[in-house]
């Protein structure tokens, strides 16, 4: 046991989360400097889980098998990096955007067909909500054996994971809209599709892209649970799953940063063009009405 490198961490930590809560309450003219001290905060943040990680791993001597520290997950990540391109190809850049595509946009277009048609909302509806409660461990190797081993399995699990919240936050979106706006729609005499693309799809953006948000996270996980039950010797679930049982732990946690990364990345991309289309809404617009 190494006591000075877990006063060390202990120390670091108890220092960072000091200035951090310093840096929260402070109050900045510039905008520059308001918004570099919004990304000190999570990065500081990150940075003392990871050295405290690493001071406590070594410290305690915690064996690698159990938990490897953040330097050796990182010098693992470096050495890897043709090995972790090749996953990310093809679990995200096939299977992920596929899958996400094809389920968000069913999901749209069947929420459309719900909202004008009452005898598909008491038809349809409850066979969505039956469809995402397939537990995806039971539906990964179904899609294994109608599509193949290759990435169109893992992007048919990805579609039945992001279907029906994509389903669920249109309908909500298309009945965000007022009556009175509704019916000032009316008053102008326009008919169902004109109301649909002036008023209320404008209102739904919001509920869609929290659709697009929630399914850019469960898209990566769908993927990669889905690698488990068959896939060519490629992906990022292969490459956990196989490590694992070589218990080359330093691997799996490599692969697993990655993904959170790529994930991470992609959700990012989503908020910034809601950002872009949902200018006028007040969350974006800082609250204000």
């Amino acid at each position: 046991m190494n006591m000075s490198l877990i006063l060390f961490g202990l120390v670091f930590w108890i220092a960072a989360w000091a200035f951090n809560a310093w840096l929260t309450k402070q109050k900045f003219s510039s905008p520059a400097l308001a918004r570099a001290a919004n990304l000190a905060v999570p990065a500081l943040f990150g940075m003392t889980l990871l050295v405290l990680w690493e001071c406590l791993t070594r410290g305690f001597n915690v064996p690698h098998v159990l938990l490897p520290p953040p330097s050796m997950i990182w010098a693992r990540l470096i050495s890897s990096l043709p090995i972790l391109w090749a996953d990310v190809q093809q679990t995200f850049f096939k299977a992920v955007l596929a899958g996400y595509v094809m389920g968000c946009g069913l999901g749209f277009i069947a929420a459309i067909l719900i909202d004008r048609s009452p005898f598909l909302e008491r038809g349809f509806l409850p066979l969505g909500n039956f469809v995402s409660a397939l537990p995806i461990v039971g539906v990964a190797p179904i899609m294994v054996m109608w599509f193949g081993f290759d990435w169109p399995s893992k992007a048919a699990v990805v579609v039945i994971m992001t279907f029906f919240p994509m389903l669920i936050n249109t309908l909500a979106g298309l009945k965000a809209s007022s009556s009175i706006e509704r019916d000032l729609m009316h008053t102008y005499a326009a008919d169902w599709r004109n109301t649909l693309l002036k008023l209320r799809l404008p209102a739904a953006w919001p509920f869609i892209f929290n659709a697009l948000k929630i399914n850019s996270t469960l898209a990566m996980i769908g993927a990669i649970v889905a690698e488990f039950f068959g896939t060519p010797i490629v992906g990022m679930g292969f490459r956990i799953s196989t490590e694992v049982g070589r218990m080359n732990i330093d691997m799996v946690w490599a692969e697993i940063a990655v993904a959170a990364l790529v994930g991470s990345l992609f959700y990012g991309l989503v908020a910034f063009f809601e950002r872009r289309v949902t200018f006028w809404h007040p969350s974006v617009r800082g609250g204000q009405a």
